[in-house]
């Protein structure tokens, strides 16, 4: 019999943590979770999925305008976002309570708590003081908002999680940050009918994503309304009678009724007792871990946010199947980061996968570049006068694809499905013997038969 309480004990109940624990118990190991605020983590609770939610609600304004032009004739529309945000926390609560069921289920023990590493072994329940000892230990507990403490005037503003409580919709926000999270919120807010701007201190939008896609965005955004600011950062934010006054470093002084602050995560390591257990942590204070997610202390893993390595939701969930391989099957498996299909859900949508045009051209001597840029069929009729693009980045001396970014609605849908494509190693000769399915606009992907331009290295040709 094993000296310690429990084979396994995770700390985190996010979407890394919870398929670690309810995998690692279905095996019938002895193990415990512990998670202090609310199972299901920052994807389930506070990220991705209620964004997503949000990001639909805010769609259906052009939804109702561009339904003029297929011959409907629709009446006088209202929102109310108090009923949003309830229907939201009802179906959040709900996918809680399936992980719950999960974890019940596969007879893990569920704890509501804050877990503290004591040492290697053994771990401090908050909530009670208990200590309970583990041969095992997963460190799950992901990331939370920058707050920007250098800000003066930061603790008047809100970060994203606070965006889906606010108790009314604000008439204007000022958004900082340039990545995903602000760049989905702003369109968002607009959507919704917020005045909106957005504040970043690069020279584009979206800095790790192909060069086409973020200026085409970027336009886009524009077209809709959405004021964007680059080149330019908060310096001040204070508050009065009428709101929110902000001192920007290029562009003067702007009034909000909110200021979201959208300026990266910090891995979520703070008072877990890490020092105390062993555990090294980079200057960030991100946990390090070799190839197989083990950290510095042979016994303790950690997963997700928490390591920075990619912040994605599946890929925290690949991490712990991959350490259910290598700690319980005896199958040592190193995580796969190799092409990642990504969405980013702005209005219009982003969806990608593998190289940019930017980063493939230092890795290749010659790059065949692939790009169509259209209006798709739907705003025919609607009238809008938004455009798709796509682009396929091919490596000239094998064929192979090795990017593929898209523009336009339904681009994430497509981004999963060219990720089967890219992931199985397809040249674009595989792409062009591929049928058109007609008239859609992911047949541009198999009829974009000639290159539209040439990269030799480096340079455009």
């Amino acid at each position: 019999m094993s000296s310690y309480d429990y084979d396994l004990f995770v700390i985190g109940g996010g979407s890394g943590g919870v398929r670690a624990a309810r995998v690692a118990a279905s095996l019938g190991k002895r193990v415990a979770i512990a998670e202090e605020y609310r199972y299901g983590g920052t994807c389930v609770i506070r990220g991705c999925v209620p964004k997503k939610l949000f990001v639909y609600a805010s769609q259906f304004h052009e939804h109702f305008e561009d339904a003029e032009g297929f011959g409907w004739t629709v009446g006088e529309s209202s929102f109310d976002w108090k009923k949003l945000v309830a229907a939201k926390d009802a179906e959040i609560a709900r996918l809680e309570g399936l992980y719950k069921k999960g974890l019940a289920g596969a007879n893990a023990e569920i704890l509501e708590t804050r877990a503290e590493l004591v040492d290697a072994h053994t771990v401090r329940l908050a909530k009670t003081g208990q200590t309970v000892t583990a041969k095992t230990i997963v460190i799950a507990t992901g990331g939370r908002p920058n707050p920007h403490v250098a800000l003066p005037g930061h603790e008047f503003c809100i970060s994203s999680n606070e965006a889906f409580h606010l108790e009314e919709l604000p008439k204007s926000i000022v958004i900082a940050g340039g990545g995903y999270i602000a760049v989905e919120f702003a369109n968002i807010f607009h959507g919704l009918g917020v005045e909106t701007t957005l504040i970043y201190r690069g020279a584009e939008i979206l800095s790790r994503f192909d060069e086409d896609l973020r200026r085409g965005l970027h336009e886009a955004m524009v077209a809709k309304g959405i004021r964007i600011l680059c080149h330019d950062t908060l310096q001040k934010v204070s508050k009065g009678e009428g709101g929110l006054t902000l001192e920007t470093m290029n562009n003067g002084t702007l009034q909000a009724g909110v200021v979201l602050l959208a300026l990266g995560r910090d891995p979520n390591t703070e008072g877990l007792g890490l020092e105390a257990a062993g555990v090294a942590v980079d200057e960030r204070g991100a946990i390090i871990v070799d190839d197989y997610s083990r950290t510095s202390v042979e016994n303790i893993y950690a997963l997700g946010d928490v390591t920075n390595r990619v912040q994605l939701t599946p890929v925290a969930i690949h991490e712990a199947m991959c350490f259910i391989e290598t700690e319980y099957k005896n199958n040592p498996t190193r995580p796969d980061y190799d092409l990642i299909p990504t969405a980013v859900f702005s209005q219009p949508e982003i969806g990608t996968i593998g190289l940019s045009e930017e980063e493939a051209g230092k890795r290749y001597g010659e790059l065949e570049v692939y790009r169509a840029q259209f209006r798709p069929l739907k705003a025919t009729l609607s009238g809008r006068a938004e455009r798709m693009i796509m682009k396929l980045i091919v490596d000239a001396a094998s064929r192979k694809v090795v990017g593929a970014h898209i523009l336009g609605h339904d681009a994430g849908e497509m981004a999963q499905l060219l990720g089967i494509t890219l992931k199985a190693g397809c040249t674009k000769d595989d792409f062009d013997q591929t049928m058109a399915l007609h008239p859609t606009a992911a047949e541009e992907l198999v009829t974009m038969y000639a290159p539209s331009y040439r990269i030799r290295d480096g340079k455009r040709v």
